[in-house]
């Protein structure tokens, strides 16, 4: 599993040249409603296991959490299940919030 800090993702977001990953946030509904990243597709972590097969295994895939450690979880459970291209927010959306985007709700 691969690992992106938030101002990585942030550089990584806004190059045209890069293809640009899924965004998929694993926190629960009332966490996504509260903050996000733009362009997050959010699958709350329970649900994962069931909705694997909506997920594309041949692009880069950036798993978010509130502080990363639901998200590497996930991450892990989708390398075991064929994924090769998934990488974990450091520090999660709350990262983000702290390093990126300062006017993000924190919680």
């Amino acid at each position: 599993m691969q690992h992106v800090t938030a101002p990585e993702l942030a550089a990584w977001l806004a190059d045209p040249a890069r293809p640009q990953p899924l965004l998929l946030d694993v926190r629960e509904n009332w966490e996504f409603e509260t903050c996000h990243i733009a362009g997050s597709t959010q699958i709350p972590m329970h649900l994962i296991p069931i909705r694997v097969g909506e997920l594309d295994d041949d692009r880069d895939i950036v798993c978010i959490c509130h502080h990363g450690a639901r998200s590497m979880s996930v991450a892990a459970f989708l390398e075991r299940n064929g994924f090769s291209n998934v990488t974990n927010l450091t520090g999660g959306v709350h990262a983000w919030a702290v390093q990126v985007e300062p006017s993000m709700p924190k919680y």
